[in-house]
């Protein structure tokens, strides 16, 4: 039986109209960090059939992943990669996009500075980076319910939580990257999208 997130079925539309408003008919190559299900590629790839859509993730969500592809057939999705971020290599290959969802306050905080700095090294400018999930501002959490979640992540693993916006932007800006929006999703999450501003060599 194929891995199921009730909570990609939820947050799928919302993605796909931000997704929309953003992605052009230039951007040719998108790299979703931690596919987790699979159920976002399935859902998402097939309204960017311009777009090489590539899967990764950790080796242990690979069946998964595979029997959502195997199953749906989308002939631009790729993959899945392996790609476990602090250990394996960033993906080669040219990207316009990165796209990650309710990865961040699953990974540590190292582990998403690591990401961030790969970002800067190897998206060049002009690429852009979607990163999907709940988030605190000035130190507070955006609702009781994500406080209450941020407690059971750090029961299940201290290292993880949820992220400070700030600290995400300033890792982002001395990256490389610009804030192009911030945008409010349902059930207290968001969307922040940032654009690669200039070139680290």
């Amino acid at each position: 039986m194929k891995p199921y997130s009730a909570a990609c079925d939820r947050n799928q539309e919302p993605i796909l109209e931000v997704l929309k408003e953003f992605i052009t008919s230039e951007d040719k190559k998108l790299l979703e960090v931690g596919s987790g299900t699979g159920q976002h590629a399935v859902f998402l790839a097939p309204h960017f059939k311009h777009l090489e859509w590539y899967t990764s993730d950790v080796p242990e969500n690979h069946a998964g992943i595979k029997e959502w592809l195997d199953e749906a057939k989308i002939r631009n999705i790729k993959g899945p990669f392996t790609f476990e971020v602090g250990k394996d290599e960033f993906p080669k290959n040219e990207f316009d996009i990165v796209f990650t969802a309710n990865t961040f306050h699953i990974m540590s905080w190292k582990e998403c500075k690591t990401l961030m700095k790969s970002l800067g090294q190897r998206l060049t400018e002009g690429a852009q980076v979607f990163i999907y999930g709940p988030f605190k501002y000035q130190g507070e959490f955006t609702s009781q319910s994500n406080a209450e979640f941020d407690v059971s992540l750090k029961t299940r693993n201290p290292l993880s939580g949820i992220r400070a916006f700030e600290d995400v932007v300033n890792a982002m800006t001395k990256n490389g990257f610009s804030l192009t929006k911030d945008v409010e999703m349902p059930a207290n999450n968001r969307i922040l999208i940032f654009m690669r501003i200039d070139y680290i060599k």
